[in-house]
């Protein structure tokens, strides 16, 4: 594959990381160097790791072991096109926002209001949260008889998904429907109450693996997120070959020739200068909902309390969606000239999917004369490299991340870039990256709230917390 589409390869920019571009306050040569025998220490754990379920690395192997269930998934999708009038997704976390980027990402912005004619497909939903105004939102606007609804959890015992799915089988039980008819679960191979629902309907649900190496941050490019990729026409092949190709071009030990490792290494270095929040700001709207995606992934494997010999580290970096150009508006003032706190990644476009030209007029204000004859596309690209000179101008460490295009083929690639750079860099720290142990205590304290048996203890101990005080409520 290796000259495979090259005019579509995704490439990082970090110029505006270094010492040539900063001064005093780049990174040196030097220092990458001397990073260099960790960073390839780093690239042999991954490497070494490559597919093994317990360590929650086979996401690592998805490009490569999923002909077979590919071709299921896109006989599924057509048949779900042809009989439904919508696709919902009930899910959490990775199960809901790697959905719901791509849909974004590859998707007319404005999808589902389109005509049937247009739209080709079903409309389409991801259900991602319990706030009880959403779920009636969404039945205002579907019809649950029409509606495919795709259940993602990995056990069944997501309180959220879970609740969700309950709500919607009641009502499509009132209407006669048979659950199987209108849901597709993806969950795990063998256990959990996904599979004790379907042994309860003679196996009768189509269900899809979960895979048991595969994280719900890390999951977009299994079941999770072809199948509703599929269902909205996106070409989940291509999308996977992207992903391949990248990890082709990340197939090196030495930083200079692996992105994901280079990427890995400056977020690690700056780790350690103290700068404790990394931006992400892409410029198109298609890819807003990437950074929303990409704050879980860095969020949820970086963010550890020790390293795998016991040291307290408090490890990670805040991540921050931003979106650019809209928020220069917002943002950009105070990564110019707030706190040297941050690093900014921008997320560049080669070629938008349409220019819209900028018609003349208002030539005696030469305010707004100058913009007609140029495109929106000039614009927007001119605004990215506008922000990031001026960022690099106030001493602001920023890198690129630069897109040709935005398709199957370049999104796969910027997927499986983020999830090595991820992987890398945990590494780097000597974390647990594919745990999230944070997240299960929040759990348990759920479960003890709401009366879940097991949890009784758990439930006493928080009601023998000491009262809040009325003095500190205002």
């Amino acid at each position: 594959m290796a000259n495979y589409n090259e005019s579509q390869r995704v490439t990082v920019d970090f110029n505006y990381m270094m010492e040539k571009s900063l001064g005093a306050k780049g990174i040196k040569d030097s220092e990458l160097k001397a990073h260099a025998k960790q960073a390839e220490e780093a690239y042999e754990y991954v490497k070494a790791n490559r597919g093994k379920d317990e360590l929650f690395m086979g996401w690592t192997e998805l490009p490569y072991n999923q002909d077979e269930i590919v071709e299921d998934i896109l006989k599924t999708a057509a048949e779900v096109r042809a009989k439904f009038k919508y696709f919902v997704v009930l899910g959490i976390g990775g199960s809901a926002l790697g959905p719901i980027m791509a849909f974004n990402a590859l998707k007319h912005l404005h999808y589902n209001e389109l005509s049937d004619e247009k739209r080709g497909g079903p409309k389409f939903y991801v259900e991602d949260n319990v706030d009880p105004v959403r779920m009636q939102a969404l039945l205002d606007v579907i019809e649950p008889e029409k509606t495919c609804f795709n259940v993602i959890s990995k056990s069944g015992a997501t309180s959220e998904t879970m609740t969700q799915y309950l709500i919607i089988a009641d009502i499509l039980k009132k209407k006669g429907v048979n659950l199987p008819d209108n849901m597709i679960f993806t969950t795990d191979a063998s256990r959990g109450n996904l599979i004790k629902i379907d042994n309860s309907y003679g196996g009768a649900f189509k269900k899809y693996v979960l895979p048991d190496g595969v994280g719900g941050r890390f999951s977009e490019m299994c079941p999770v997120g072809l199948l509703p990729a599929a269902v909205l026409g996106i070409d989940i092949k291509a999308m996977l070959k992207g992903a391949a190709y990248m990890d082709e071009l990340c197939s090196s030990a030495k930083i200079e020739n692996n992105p994901a490792l280079a990427c890995a290494v400056l977020q690690y270095v700056t780790m350690k200068q103290g700068k404790n929040i990394n931006v992400l700001m892409p410029y198109s709207d298609n890819l807003k909902l990437m950074a929303d995606w990409y704050c879980q992934l860095w969020a949820e494997s970086l963010g550890k309390a020790e390293t795998y010999d016991g040291k307290i580290i408090n490890a990670g970096t805040t991540p921050v969606k931003s979106l650019g150009v809209t928020d220069q508006h917002s943002q950009v003032q105070l990564y110019i000239e707030g706190p040297y706190d941050k690093v900014i990644t921008f997320i560049s476009v080669g070629k938008y999917a349409c220019e819209m030209p900028i018609a003349h007029g208002c030539e005696d204000i030469p305010d707004v004369g100058f913009l007609g004859g140029h495109t929106m596309q000039e614009l927007i690209q001119a605004e990215n490299k506008a922000t990031a000179y001026a960022l690099m101008r106030a001493g602001r460490m920023n890198y690129t991340i630069n897109m040709p295009v935005v398709n199957e083929f370049t999104l796969g690639q910027l997927m499986y870039l983020l999830e090595l750079q991820t992987a890398y860099t945990g590494a780097l720290l000597n974390i647990n990256t594919f745990n999230q142990p944070g997240v299960e205590d929040g759990k348990k304290a759920t479960f003890a709230l709401l009366g879940k048996r097991g949890y009784e203890a758990q439930k006493a101990e928080m009601d023998s917390a000491p009262a809040l005080e009325n003095k500190y409520i205002v």
